[in-house]
């Protein structure tokens, strides 16, 4: 088996205890790929490998896919479920001719899966975006420096309500949760807080601590990394209060 396997748009780099899969940079490769740049996924991060063939139209393809363990991965946690297949990060489709090659390199990380691999993690185990932040979105800007949440209300995109409550300042100590709706699904997409003892307004737009995407703003490729970076840092805020309330 090579160290080395390369696919649609990415290569995947077989390392002691990792696949680091770096993305290329071109035209056809999805700009959520483009954000991210590059993702190291420890084997203790994954669940399974798997590979399959798959045939689209005139073309036979070998797909080989790493799947995360739940808890493991903030990017999957943000995106529970919703990005589409073309989009998924850990997907590499070869031409089938290559499967051997595929089926080589998923049995030597198969190999290496620990004895957690089929549980849920208990922290991150995967990287996610570093702050400072900051997120377009269609009723506002959303910016992150690491420890506050700003949401600086859009004049000609937020509702009266948010504009006449002013820009919010949320702390990452007072956040229980981050809920990331994809763009274009139904009801349309947005970045919501949870806030402890705090339910909000259940309509996005009138919610004071919801961002909610519109037409060329909050974009998966910006969006989705944002809430992702939020998760890994208020799982990171946990941790660290639970260590020194030991």
């Amino acid at each position: 088996m090579g160290d080395v396997l390369a696919g649609n748009h990415a290569v995947w780099e077989f390392d002691s205890d990792s696949v680091l899969i770096r993305f290329a940079r071109g035209m056809r490769t999805p700009r959520l790929w483009h954000a991210l740049g590059e993702r190291r996924m420890p084997f203790e991060a994954l669940s399974e490998v798997t590979t399959a063939a798959v045939s689209t139209g005139r073309r036979e393809s070998i797909v080989l896919r790493a799947v995360p363990r739940a808890g493991a991965d903030p990017l999957a946690e943000a995106a529970a479920g919703q990005l589409r297949e073309v989009l998924d990060p850990y997907r590499l489709v070869l031409p089938a001719d290559r499967g051997p090659e595929a089926e080589a390199f998923a049995e030597a990380i198969r190999e290496r899966l620990g004895p957690d691999a089929g549980r849920p993690a208990d922290r991150f185990l995967v990287g996610a975006p570093q702050p400072p932040l900051l997120l377009k979105a269609y009723d506002a800007r959303v910016a992150f420096d690491g420890a506050t949440v700003t949401f600086h209300w859009s004049r000609t995109g937020a509702t009266g309500t948010k504009w006449k409550a002013g820009d919010q300042r949320c702390a990452l100590a007072a956040v229980t949760d981050v809920e990331w709706t994809a763009p274009g699904r139904p009801g349309g997409g947005h970045l919501r807080l949870r806030l402890r003892d705090t339910p909000g307004d259940p309509r996005p737009d009138h919610d004071l601590t919801t961002a909610v995407f519109g037409v060329g703003s909050g974009a998966v490729h910006d969006s989705l990394p944002f809430a992702a970076a939020l998760l890994g840092a208020l799982k990171r805020a946990r941790s660290t209060s639970e260590v020194l309330e030991a």
